[in-house]
């Protein structure tokens, strides 16, 4: 197993970081890593998800959604072709970082018998990028709700 992580902290609650995530119609309006998020968001459901890595091919993947806590975690798994192949658990965890401060932390846990074949690819390549452009666009979102007073 590796895990690719990427965090930022920025102004704004937990409750308006899930109000904006869990919109899934919506990412393909902010979102240039995740453009589609189609599905039910409830442990068990299959979504289907549109991927876009920064200078590389997209992929639509139907992950499995294993965890869905309002204001606090959105995890899901996919695998590529069958399990153990080469699987990806991916995870959004929304926490309270201080007064009006919340931190986002998107990570991924991979897996399976061609990761050797991929790992480089991934932490250095388009979805490290990908997974950074979409925490500051996330970001951007948040403090749209918070226009600032001049």
């Amino acid at each position: 197993m590796r895990e690719l992580s990427t965090q930022i902290e920025f102004d704004g609650t937990p409750d308006e970081v899930w109000e904006i995530l869990h919109d899934l119609a919506a990412h393909a309006e902010w979102n240039p890593f995740i453009t589609k998020i189609d599905g039910e968001l409830r442990p068990g459901a299959k979504l289907d998800v549109r991927l876009e890595p920064e200078g590389e091919r997209g992929i639509t993947m139907h992950p499995t959604v294993l965890a869905v806590e309002p204001g606090r975690e959105l995890r899901w798994l996919g695998h590529l072709l069958v399990p153990r192949v080469f699987d990806g658990e991916h995870r959004f965890l929304i926490e309270e970082s201080g007064p009006g401060r919340v931190r986002f932390t998107q990570s991924e846990r991979f897996g399976g018998i061609l990761l050797p074949l991929f790992w480089k690819k991934l932490r250095d390549g388009g979805t490290a990028k990908g997974f950074r452009a979409m925490n500051e666009a996330l970001a951007r979102r948040v403090a749209r709700l918070h226009p600032q007073a001049v």
